[in-house]
């Protein structure tokens, strides 16, 4: 007789225990068990967080333990069970684990294959082969593909979360938060008033009521100092939306500033198009605003938009400031160029129409389309083509927790027609799909790589461009991922031949470019990788997407580097990610100690501020 020896870890979510019977049966190369029914007895059920060991007697030894089945029966009710893994110690001592993170609904089997992290070609049992290959056929169906609008990427084929696959559904402790968020938003910003204060601004303390009961550094900074130029333009380098500005050696043809108006904010003492050459010239371009119609879904309300331009220039002492603004840029129109040198309330007013302008193209193309969207489409064409024990799957299931389910609820209570976003923003209604379209025309992979990023816009330069923390903390996070990357990809991938030859890595690359993204105009992601090089830098894009970027323009729960659920089992797999903790802690070290010398720190690109996943 022999003995296997089996503990099977049930979930902390709350409703992860189960009444219903759970049946185990394991199978190895050489045979398998009987189906063996869990529970003890009523007292040692599969409760929340609990730990359930039972032994499991044979004949005959099974072999090495290839699988393991789950079934579930109904037991007075149906209720789901939140398997989190399974360890087997075979009589010979030998441990097997079986990494899990799954719900079992209704009366339904779950197959668990042993949790090494293991490429598809080097599967060489058919059984095995076979499972994984139902794996992928059963996730196929669940996730599927679907246009949400016309030229936006594709999304999940759900219209609530309640018809999401239950894996990737909020838990009722994440589905709690999610709403105390939303009521704690709208109650911060007054959106519960909005109305009222809307048709009764009379001054500046009436707008600054509007955000009163918002509390913390930067917004009490700001609240004081928000109309002085230095934190105008503090805020287009470290604020909510840095990817704006670019260095500007020639001015856009239809913007009429001269060395006359600017002359007054050039300290140097040379005109303008000695600081163009020189490099000190920065703008911000809104041209892709340019007849995008303004909001009109509330006939009563009169909304606006406007394409203007803003000139920064960097100081001699290293300010970075604006020296010009032109707004409306709509041919036909008189140009009007907006200066310090003005009537303060008109260059107030004119600042106040770029930040306008900035805060609608932020939300939908920096925050929605380059983090959410983006992020959902790696996240699904992940589940459709990559098994459990794929390592890249372990590696980015940390990365696209609750993504799904986040754009999701978006797109059934933020984005869609009666949606808050519709009613309160200039580009509600049909401008929000002008300016997605209009952004697809120029999304490209390589402007999703973070140094091509600053590269593209020339701003990668620190003794040019100092103060840029959001590029400085970005470039070591992204040094960072790429880094952890690299090790895990050089544990499973020999050559660049194993990446060629792997076929659910090729497959996920060309579910991504040719469904996800195939609205994508110049679409030019990758739809093969043919080498570990490329592989990393796909792969670092798809985590730094996910985590830093969004942080950097929205804000952190769960942070970079913690993976609270063990997918890999491997031990080079986890002492890659041990490192890359480390890596983190002396990033984060780097940022604390010059935040310490700043009268505004920026926080946002700190790895321990940093979520792992867009989940919110």
């Amino acid at each position: 007789m022999f003995t296997y020896t089996v503990s099977v870890v049930t979930g902390n979510q709350v409703f992860a225990g189960t009444l219903n019977y759970i049946y185990l049966t394991l199978v190895g190369k050489e045979r398998s068990s009987d189906r063996t029914l869990l529970d003890k007895s009523w007292f040692e059920r599969l409760e929340r967080g609990k730990v359930v060991s039972i032994d499991i007697h044979v004949e005959e030894t099974l072999g090495e333990i290839l699988l393991v089945k789950l079934e579930k029966e109904k037991f007075l009710i149906n209720d789901d069970w939140y398997c989190r893994s399974i360890s087997v110690t075979a009589p010979t001592g030998d441990c097997f684990e079986f990494p899990c993170y799954r719900w079992i609904a209704d009366q339904k089997e779950l197959v668990l294959l042993e949790g090494r992290g293991r490429l598809p070609q080097d599967e060489k049992l058919s059984i095995l082969k076979e499972h994984r290959h139902q794996e992928l056929e059963n996730r196929q169906k669940q996730y599927r593909w679907k246009e949400w609008k016309p030229g936006f990427p594709m999304s999940i084929d759900a219209n609530r979360c309640s018809e999401l696959p239950l894996d990737i559904q909020f838990d009722t402790a994440k589905s709690v938060d999610f709403c105390l968020n939303f009521l704690e938003g709208i109650g911060n910003l007054g959106l519960n008033k909005l109305e009222s204060v809307f048709q009764s601004w009379k001054n500046f303390a009436d707008f600054e009521k509007v955000f009163i009961i918002i509390k913390n550094t930067v917004s009490e900074h700001l609240i004081q100092k928000w109309n002085e130029d230095i934190v105008f333009g503090y805020q287009f380098l470290n604020g909510c939306n840095p990817v704006m500005i670019k260095k500007c050696t020639k001015l856009p043809d239809k913007f009429v500033v001269t060395q006359e108006m600017v002359k007054n904010s050039l300290d140097r003492g040379t005109t303008l198009q000695e600081e163009l050459q020189a490099g000190n010239i920065y703008i911000a371009d809104y041209e892709i605003l340019e007849d995008v119609t303004p909001n009109d879904t509330d006939p009563s309300t009169q909304q606006y938009l406007a394409a203007p331009f803003c000139l920064f220039y960097k100081s001699r002492k290293n300010e970075f400031i604006p020296i010009a603004i032109q707004v409306p840029t709509t041919p036909g129109q008189k140009n009007t160029v907006f200066l310090p040198t003005d009537n303060q309330y008109d260059w107030l007013l004119a600042k106040m129409w770029v930040k306008s302008c900035d805060f609608n193209i932020h939300q939908l193309v920096t925050h929605l389309l380059r983090t959410h969207l983006i992020s959902e489409v790696f996240t699904i064409a992940m589940f459709r083509q990559l098994s459990a024990v794929h390592p890249v799957y372990k590696l980015l299931i940390p990365h696209v927790r609750f993504t799904i389910a986040i754009n999701t609820a978006a797109r059934e209570t933020l984005i869609n027609d009666t949606g808050v976003f519709n009613k309160a923003n200039s580009t509600g209604g049909i401008g929000i799909k002008q300016v997605i379209h209009r952004a697809m025309k120029t999304l490209t992979f390589k402007s999703l790589c973070f140094p091509e990023a600053m590269k593209s816009r020339d701003v990668h330069n620190q003794e040019d461009l100092p103060n840029y923390y959001y590029r400085d903390d970005g470039m070591m996070v992204w040094d960072a991922v790429k880094s952890f990357v690299s090790d895990v990809v050089k544990i499973y991938y020999s050559s660049d031949e194993t990446v060629q030859k792997d076929e659910e890595i090729q497959a996920f690359a060309q579910d991504v470019c040719s469904s996800g993204m195939k609205n994508c105009l110049r679409n030019e992601f990758p739809n093969v990788l043919r080498s570990r090089e490329q592989l990393v830098e796909y792969l670092t894009v798809v985590i730094f997407t996910a985590s830093a970027q969004h942080a950097a323009v929205n804000f952190g729960q769960l942070f970079l580097g913690m993976y609270p659920d063990k997918y890999f089992t491997d031990e080079p797999a986890m002492e890659a990610i041990e490192n890359f903790r480390k890596k983190l802690v002396e990033v984060t070290k780097i940022i604390r100690k010059r935040n310490e010398t700043l009268e505004l720190p920026y926080w946002y690109l700190c790895p321990d501020r940093i979520p792992n996943s867009v989940a919110i």
